[in-house]
């Protein structure tokens, strides 16, 4: 039996149709996570942390730590200066989270020795914990080469690292994942890849589509692992499919709404429903989802 991927749902945030943050329904989406994929990355980009305050984050990982418990939640804690990191970090362990992840800053440009300085912070925050960098370069105008990354490694204490847009491309994944340490857990952003993440033989994906599909992901990495060819083939299939109606946080939510898990509602410029893509959403969701 081959290593199976470890699928890390990358949960949206619901919002009320006002736009307050719904946490019936941020309970409802975490029970279904943990009923099926099992784990969880709350407030992260598919999560439209940005337009979240402080509180709103904390209460979501509140939320989550109550339903899946701490080792399935990781809690993105991260924030474009250090301060502001810092403290997520600090109000993330007090609620109790063990899991952490902190996007490199962004917004302004990092030097690599202000990107090692502000995950030596976060880590000493964070201590007792896991903690995983996300590297988003197209997001946060900062790059992390995969000999920084070992270096943040070594000199931070980080557990893994998420990589996301460019930094999960097929080469840059191999070079990420040759240059990790012994026990460095690399994840890939790409959820369309699973067969090419497992044949490199990286940790796991973080996955947005897994929030809306969540039981094809699970059958995607079980058949991945077993060698189950003609099912894992299936299954891709249907991811193709997912990536052709659309894969943008709007459609997500529209097919959660669609499954009466939350609402279509997001803060965030988060992408169009059109009527194309709500239908193909639509079959998708009667094919894929289990009947409530």
């Amino acid at each position: 039996m081959a290593h199976r991927l470890d699928v890390v749902t990358a949960v949206p945030t619901p919002f009320t149709a006002s736009g307050e943050l719904d946490r019936p329904a941020a309970r409802r989406l975490y029970q279904l996570i943990t009923g099926t994929t099992g784990s969880m990355l709350v407030a992260g980009t598919t999560g439209e942390f940005p337009s979240l305050d402080d509180s709103e984050r904390l209460a979501l990982f509140e939320v989550a730590l109550e339903v899946a418990g701490p080792d399935r939640v990781i809690a993105h804690v991260g924030a474009p200066d250090v301060r502001h990191a810092r403290r997520l970090t600090a109000s993330a362990v007090a609620a109790g989270a063990r899991r952490l992840a902190a996007i490199t800053p962004y917004y302004l440009p990092a030097r690599p020795e202000e990107v090692t300085a502000y995950f030596r912070e976060v880590a000493r925050a964070a201590a007792g914990t896991e903690l995983y960098a996300y590297v988003f370069p197209e997001r946060t105008g900062v790059k992390v080469t995969p000999d920084q990354l070992a270096a943040l490694a070594a000199d931070c204490g980080l557990a893994g690292a998420k990589l996301s847009g460019s930094a999960s491309g097929r080469d840059q994944l191999r070079e990420f994942s040759a240059s990790a340490p012994a026990g460095f857990r690399v994840f890939t952003g790409r959820d369309d890849e699973l067969p090419f993440a497992a044949e490199v033989g990286v940790a796991g994906v973080v996955a947005g589509l897994s929030s809306a599909f969540p039981e094809l992901y699970v059958r995607l990495a079980g058949a991945l692992a077993d060698g189950d060819t003609a099912e894992a083939a299936s299954c891709q299939e249907a991811v193709k499919r997912l990536y052709a109606a659309g894969r943008n946080i709007a459609l997500l939510k529209y097919a959660l709404s669609l499954r009466g898990i939350i609402g279509p509602t997001a803060r965030m410029t988060a992408g169009v429903v059109t009527e194309e893509s709500a239908a193909a959403t639509a079959t998708l969701v009667t094919e894929l989802a289990p009947a409530a």
